[in-house]
């Protein structure tokens, strides 16, 4: 006995916590890889990222009900139609908001902390406006109903399923484009010398526009997945945003193995602890934990080594 708890019950519900904690992950390895990027890259604290995710769950719910609508028989594959969307169009509103704001506040943190946050309550205000305060949800497609057993106490839902294997296709793809991809190496060039990477013939506002857009897209893909486990309201995306910075910092800026490490770890901690106390409780054992072990090690998990 374990508590209260046979060792069969206790190793159960760490095991049914442990795959909550994975869908959990999902959702904060798609938030924190959009803003590891723009943060790690060009410094820019965004406060506005929850946002960014936020339309692309608007985006996705919309585009459910025009194939409920129109094109009921292609119901089932909407979600990919709106996947593709909503990374176009956070995306888009990215690199606009890069042109618009963000360029002329580079190597002022503060002051991009302050504008964002103020893009942050505009956007908002745009979405209760627009789409109204009330929450919405989307349907699910049949194939994304229901659950698997994997033995007569534990059951894995489909959608969760679903999500964690978007994120590990995006995650994959993002990984490619970062190490494998000449706009990737481009990238890479301007965090470790901007200078220098100008001074070879690279256009580093326009990797500074493109990479933004890029951490905001994926934002975008971030609130369509979001869709499937939550409902989508014009402030949701400021549940999300301190644990999303929480994982980028602890994970180290930049890093994208700091990233998911951080995600899986933060995850999986606030599940388990969640089911023997409450949520709240949970996030403050886990956010007085992360901030010990930053104490002993400011740069985060892992860190990238770049030139001064």
């Amino acid at each position: 006995m374990i508590g209260d708890y046979t060792i069969v019950e206790f190793s159960s519900i760490l095991a049914m916590q442990g795959f909550a904690g994975l869908i959990l992950f999902s959702v904060f390895v798609l938030m924190a890889l959009g803003l590891a990027i723009i943060f790690g890259q060009m410094g820019v604290i965004n406060m506005a990222h929850g946002e960014f995710m936020i339309l692309g769950a608007y985006v996705t719910y919309f585009c459910s009900l025009f194939f409920e609508s129109f094109l009921p028989s292609l119901y089932g594959v909407y979600f990919f139609v709106a996947m593709i969307l909503a990374f176009f169009v956070s995306g888009t509103l990215g690199v606009i908001v890069e042109w618009a704001l963000i360029r002329h506040l580079y190597k002022r943190p503060l002051d991009t902390l302050l504008a964002t946050w103020g893009l942050s309550l505009i956007l908002q205000q745009f979405y209760r406006s627009v789409f109204g305060a009330r929450e919405v949800g989307v349907s699910l497609p049949e194939w994304l109903l229901g659950s698997v057993a994997l033995t007569d106490i534990i059951e894995v839902p489909i959608n969760g399923l679903f999500v964690m294997a978007l994120t590990t296709a995006i995650t994959l793809g993002v990984a490619f484009i970062m190490y494998k991809s000449i706009w990737g190496k481009k990238v890479r060039a301007v965090v470790q010398n901007r200078t220098m990477a100008g001074a070879v013939g690279i256009n580093t506002k326009m990797v500074d526009r493109l990479t933004f857009g890029l951490g905001c897209g994926i934002a975008g893909v971030a609130g369509s997945a979001f869709t499937m486990i939550g409902s989508t309201g014009p402030t949701a995306g400021q549940l999300y945003i301190v644990d999303t910075f929480l994982v980028v910092v602890f994970g180290g800026a930049a890093s994208l193995l700091g990233t998911i490490a951080s995600a899986f770890t933060i995850s999986q901690a606030q599940s388990t602890m969640e089911f023997f106390m409450s949520g709240s409780m949970a996030k403050v054992l886990t956010l007085l934990t992360v901030v010990g072990i930053l104490m002993l090690r400011p740069q985060g998990l892992f860190t990238l080594k770049v030139r001064k």
